[in-house]
């Protein structure tokens, strides 16, 4: 069977990685079993979770593990979905991994107090002498990491303004329905979900945060998911 490796609840949500979510909700999809074990990004095979471990083998990266579900399993997350909707299905992923994630990554790892109330406490269970190193290591990794990919070389107001277009992207696309590409949840939701979830828990304080709650078909494809993946975090998130 396969396990798969996240953070664990943090931050009011099933895990504070939206690409644990992401693959959470794809295995879910697709029907695979699966239990769920916690790990740390030291234990992942590339430094990030999350990862897979099915029969031995180790599969790291939430797209090679779908493409591996699709590959072992004869999953089709896709499925009934035209040329032309899995073009749109990846583009959209695309704007929400390379471009939205590095927006809710700001929010959470250079504003101070969400620091101090967010990523800081992943550190909480070392000795208190290693402690604080390593919070202000990982942020400082974080952040240089925020620069290289480009974002981060922009000031606040810059950041929150490219993070809107994003989500007033994805709101545009989402529309009436009730999922990305039609009445059925296919595997761009499961990311699409990982992100919106992320924006959206009240745990950090963020312009970003209030401009996605304004956009309430975002709101209710976020209590739709959780309603149907996670019940028991509903409440928590609004």
């Amino acid at each position: 069977m396969i396990t798969l490796y996240g953070f664990g609840p943090f931050f009011g949500l099933p895990d504070p990685s939206p690409f644990v979510l992401k693959t959470e909700i794809q295995l879910k999809l697709a029907e695979i079993p699966f239990g769920k074990a916690r790990a740390t990004p030291r234990d992942a095979p590339n430094g990030k979770l999350p990862y897979i471990e099915d029969d031995g083998e180790v599969i790291a990266d939430s797209t090679f593990i779908r493409d591996h579900m699709e590959r072992k399993y004869g999953a089709d997350l896709d499925r009934g979905l035209t040329r032309d909707m899995r073009a749109r299905a990846w583009a959209t992923e695309r704007m929400l991994e390379d471009h939205l994630y590095w927006a809710i990554l700001h929010l959470r790892w250079a504003d101070e107090r969400n620091f101090a109330k967010g990523p800081a406490r992943f550190f909480d269970t070392l000795p208190r002498e290693r402690r604080d190193f390593a919070r202000e290591n990982a942020r400082r990794r974080v952040l240089e990491s925020l620069h290289a990919h480009g974002l981060g070389r922009h000031n606040k107001t810059e950041i929150e303004d490219l993070g809107h277009r994003s989500v007033a992207a994805l709101s545009a696309l989402l529309g009436n329905k009730p999922y990305l590409m039609g009445p059925e949840p296919c595997g761009v939701d499961a990311t699409a979900f990982g992100m919106v979830a992320a924006l959206l828990t009240p745990w950090f304080e963020s312009e970003l945060r209030r401009y996605a709650e304004s956009h309430r078909n975002l709101v209710t494809f976020r209590d739709r998911m959780l309603a149907e993946y996670y019940p028991g975090f509903l409440q928590k998130a609004a």
